[in-house]
C-alpha cells in the first residue's frame, strides 16, 4: 500500500464513513430480503385469497351454470375453472380427480399450476387454477415495489451519515488550522469553549505541551539576544585593538596574522549583529511599527554598501524607485534590504551589476532585487529560509541566517517573498521579490536619511 492510501485508510473520517456504510449496507440488505419475501408470500397468500373466492361463487352455481375452460385474456386475469368428471380417464382429469379438496401445485401441459379443488353439496367436483409462472411474476413485481424505498433510503442515508461525520469533525480541522497559523513569535493555545467534551481532554493535553514549547523558546531567545548582547562588546574591544594594531609597524608575518584576526572579529561581529536581529524578530509583544518609507530606508542601505559594491566592481543601483511608505519597525526593515543587499553583494562575482526596485503594485509594495551571480541549485532553494543553511555556491563565508532574518522580518509586515534563478542566454542570477501592503499617505512618517541614489560608476 502507498503513502497515499496508507494516509486514506488511516483518515478516522474515513473509518467512520467506511465502518458506518458496511452496517447501513448490510442492514439495508437484510431488511430489503426479509420485507422482499414478507410482501412475495403475501402477494401468493392473496393470490390464493382470490382463487378461493372464486371458488365460493363458483361452488354456490350449478354445474350447468359455472363456465367450464380457460380464460385466455390478459395473463395476469388467465384462470381456468374445470368440472371434474371421474368417467374421463385423461391424464389431466385423473390427476386432478385424486387429489383432495385444497389448494395444490399441479403440473400440466409442461407447465406448473395452482388449483383448488372444491366439492359440491350434490358430490360434484371443481377445480380452479392459475399458472403459477403468472402467480410469481405477479409476486415478484408487488415484492420489488415494496423494497424499492428501502434502496432509495439506503444512498441518501449514506449521504446524511458523511455529513454528520463532516459536521461532527469539522472542530477537529479548526483546531489543525489554527495549529497552523501559530507563529514561531507567539504560540496560542487551543480553544476549549465550544469543543465537544470527548476533544477536550485531548486539547488541554496540547495546551500544556504548547505552553512549555513557548517557555522553552522564550528562554531560547533571550539567551541568544543576551548571549549576543553580552559578546558584541569584548568584540567590538578586539576590533579596536586590532585596528590599533594597523597602525604600527610590523613584520609582514604578524601583519598577516593580524589580518587573519581582523577578518574573524570581523565575521564573528556580523554574527552577533544577526543573533541580535533573530531575537530581535522573535520579539513578543512588540510596539505597533509606525509608518516608514520603503524608498529612502532602501538608498539609506544602499549608501553604506556603496563602498563595498565599489572596491568588486560591481555595478549597485535602483532601476526603479518610487515613493512609497510601509508599516514596519524602521530597524527590521533596513535588516531585512540590507541582508537581501549583502546577499546579492556576496554572490555577484567581481564587474557583476546589482539592479533594484521599490515600486507599487496594486495595493502592495514591491522590492525586487537582481545579480548576476551563479544563483543558487534548484534543490536548495526550498531550504533557503532555514537558519544556518547556506548554499552550495556560497563564495564567502557567511552565517547563513540573512535570508531566515529576511523571512522573518517579511513576515512581520504580512508580506510575501520569493526567490527564483535568472536563467537565459544572455545571464544567470538570483532574483528576490518582497511584496508587502502599502499605508494610506495621511499617516504619520518616521523620516530617514536621504543620502544619494545614483547608480554608483563602474
Amino acid at each position: 500500500m502507498d503513502g497515499g492510501q496508507g494516509h486514506v485508510m488511516n483518515s478516522l473520517r474515513t473509518r467512520l464513513f467506511l465502518g458506518l456504510t458496511i452496517a447501513l449496507l448490510i442492514a439495508g440488505s437484510a431488511a430489503g430480503g426479509l420485507s422482499y419475501k414478507w410482501a412475495f408470500d403475501e402477494a401468493i397468500e392473496l393470490q390464493d385469497s382470490v382463487l378461493t373466492q372464486i371458488g365460493a361463487v363458483a361452488r354456490t352455481a350449478s354445474q350447468q351454470q359455472t363456465p367450464s375452460g380457460e380464460n385466455k385474456g390478459e395473463p395476469e386475469t388467465r384462470v381456468a375453472i374445470e368440472e371434474l368428471d371421474a368417467n374421463d380417464k385423461s391424464r389431466d382429469q385423473h390427476i386432478l380427480s385424486a387429489l383432495p379438496d385444497g389448494l395444490h401445485i399441479v403440473s400440466r401441459s409442461n407447465e406448473d399450476w395452482r388449483f383448488l379443488l372444491l366439492t359440491r353439496s350434490n358430490g360434484t367436483r371443481l377445480a380452479i387454477g392459475q399458472p403459477s409462472e403468472i402467480r410469481n411474476d405477479i409476486a415478484r413485481d408487488s415484492a420489488l415495489r415494496a423494497i424499492i424505498p428501502i434502496a432509495l433510503l439506503i444512498p441518501f442515508l449514506m449521504f446524511v451519515v458523511a455529513a454528520i461525520i463532516r459536521q461532527t469533525l469539522k472542530p477537529m480541522s479548526k483546531l489543525a488550522f489554527q495549529l497552523d497559523q501559530n507563529n514561531a513569535a507567539e504560540i496560542e493555545t487551543l480553544p476549549l469553549t465550544g469543543m465537544p467534551t470527548e476533544l477536550r481532554p485531548f486539547l488541554a493535553s496540547i495546551n500544556r505541551l504548547l505552553e512549555r514549547i513557548q517557555v522553552m523558546m522564550d528562554q531560547q531567545r533571550r539567551f541568544i539576544a543576551d548571549a549576543a548582547h553580552e559578546l558584541r562588546s569584548p568584540i567590538t574591544a578586539l576590533s579596536l585593538q586590532a585596528e590599533n594594531l594597523h597602525q604600527v609597524d610590523l613584520p609582514d608575518e604578524s601583519r598577516k596574522r593580524l589580518a587573519v584576526l581582523k577578518d574573524g572579529a570581523r565575521r564573528t561581529a556580523h554574527l552577533l549583529d544577526q543573533l541580535l536581529a533573530l531575537a530581535r524578530s522573535d520579539l513578543v509583544n512588540a510596539p505597533k511599527p509606525s509608518v516608514t518609507r520603503f524608498d529612502e530606508c532602501a538608498k539609506d542601505i544602499m549608501a553604506t554598501l556603496l563602498p563595498v559594491a565599489r572596491e568588486r566592481g560591481i555595478d549597485l543601483g535602483f532601476e526603479i524607485l518610487d515613493p512609497v511608505s510601509v508599516r514596519a519597525d524602521p530597524i527590521m526593515l533596513s535588516i531585512m534590504i540590507r541582508n537581501l543587499m549583502d546577499n546579492a553583494i556576496q554572490y555577484t562575482p567581481q564587474g557583476g551589476r546589482i539592479d533594484m526596485g521599490i515600486f507599487k503594485h496594486g495595493d502592495k509594495a514591491i522590492f525586487q532585487i537582481e545579480d548576476t551571480g551563479p544563483g543558487i541549485p534548484h534543490t536548495e532553494l526550498e531550504h533557503v529560509f532555514e537558519p544556518f543553511v547556506r548554499s552550495s555556491s556560497a563564495v564567502r563565508e557567511g552565517t547563513g541566517l540573512g535570508l531566515s532574518i529576511v523571512k522573518r522580518a517579511v513576515a512581520q509586515l504580512s508580506g510575501s517573498i520569493e526567490i527564483e534563478n535568472i536563467v537565459s542566454q544572455s545571464r544567470t542570477g538570483l532574483r528576490a521579490c518582497v511584496s508587502v501592503p502599502i499605508v494610506s499617505d495621511g499617516d504619520p512618517i518616521t523620516s530617514t536619511a536621504s543620502p544619494e541614489s545614483k547608480r554608483s560608476e563602474k
